[in-house]
């Protein structure tokens, strides 16, 4: 359940930062560009729209992992293989059961576990 709440968290985040940069970017091409370039003013929607436009042509689709965490996660996996492959067997082996019974006790025994 605690997973839930963090991904609705990210998301929530996620959607906050896309109103505040939709906004941020209204505000600013209202103020610039109609004196500037004789362009007509635009709305929150348009704004979104236009943010959308640019992560497609300039950004690509790939910035979600940041968003997800789902970056940090693999940073996360790849420092614990290095750290796997310079352990010796008892070592491992020593993890792996520390890491059966934290998971075991996350999922099952709620603040019982360390």
């Amino acid at each position: 359940m605690n997973k839930t709440y963090h991904f609705l968290g990210h998301i929530g985040f996620a959607l906050v930062m896309i109103g505040i940069g939709s906004l941020a970017l209204m505000y600013l091409w209202n103020a610039l560009m109609p004196d500037i370039f004789g362009l007509g003013k635009i709305d929150c929607l348009q704004a979104l729209g236009l943010l959308l436009l640019a992560r497609i042509m300039f950004g690509g689709m790939g910035g979600a992992h940041r968003w997800l965490g789902i970056g940090h996660r693999m940073h996360h996996r790849g420092r614990l293989r290095e750290k796997w492959m310079n352990m010796t067997d008892d070592e491992r082996k020593e993890f792996v059961k520390h890491h059966i019974r934290h998971h075991h006790c996350h999922h099952h025994e709620p603040d019982k576990h360390d």
